[in-house]
């Protein structure tokens, strides 16, 4: 890959640039074990939580989610009435209040310690822009707290679209006046690099050991044919000269 045709790094968010399953098991716990005294596997919480939040799944299910809200705040809401469901936590154990705060725990995500100082290089020379299914309010609420330095949120909410579709990269990079060989899609996901490296992007694997977990095994490494593989955000800084 030569760096000097790149023009732009397009980001996957959750698990590649923010911690989201140390972020919703925090919440998780702070809440429903600290204030209402449960005990429950926060970690196997925030991975059901996450799970219902995906917004891949099948051509189907995604356009059936789309009817009914494309916006990852109305949906996260839905995923949490189910998640608490699975987990017999009853409906009444939570105010209002308590389930909004919850509910928007996808708000409140901390970057990894790497992410601000290698996009802070990389936003030198580079444009930076989240394609992500999380929706704009959240990922402004997220970058203002944690401090990510994004020239655009191109989220499914403003492209119309939720990835692995084609046109939610085709888009994002349309909006962005570039052809497809010119932005990096990174992400700590092979899916989600096989699926924009589909559509033209080169891609770039960040190694995120939280991410191979149990429910993601397949991101212990990087997946044949992508284009470059990282083990943080300022390693690929570094490597695209930055």
């Amino acid at each position: 890959m030569e760096p000097g045709k790149i023009e732009a790094l397009t980001y996957d968010v959750f698990g590649t640039v923010v911690d989201w399953r140390g972020g919703i098991a925090r919440d998780a716990k702070a809440l429903l074990g600290g204030e209402k005294g449960l005990s429950l596997d926060w970690n196997a919480f925030a991975i059901a939580f996450k799970e219902r939040s995906k917004m891949a799944g099948s051509p189907e299910e995604a356009a059936a989610r789309a009817e009914r809200s494309i916006r990852a705040d109305d949906l996260n809401r839905d995923n949490l009435r189910e998640t608490l469901e699975e987990f017999g936590v009853a409906s009444d154990t939570l105010t209002a209040a308590e389930f909004d705060w919850l509910a928007t725990a996808w708000h409140r995500l901390d970057p990894w310690p790497d992410s601000v100082p290698g996009m802070t290089r990389l936003r030198t020379r580079y444009i930076l822009a989240a394609v992500s299914s999380g929706n704009v309010a959240l990922l402004v609420a997220m970058a203002r707290r944690g401090g990510l330095p994004w020239d655009a949120i191109l989220s499914a909410e403003v492209t119309g679209y939720y990835k692995p579709r084609p046109e939610a990269y085709l888009t994002a990079v349309d909006m962005l006046g570039l052809e497809p060989a010119q932005c990096l899609m990174v992400a700590s996901h092979n899916d989600d690099l096989r699926a924009a490296a589909a559509c033209g992007l080169r891609t770039a694997f960040i190694r995120r050991p939280a991410e191979d977990a149990e429910d993601r095994i397949e991101d212990a490494r990087a997946a044949p044919g992508v284009d470059l593989a990282v083990e943080n955000m300022v390693d690929l800084a570094e490597r695209l000269g930055c």
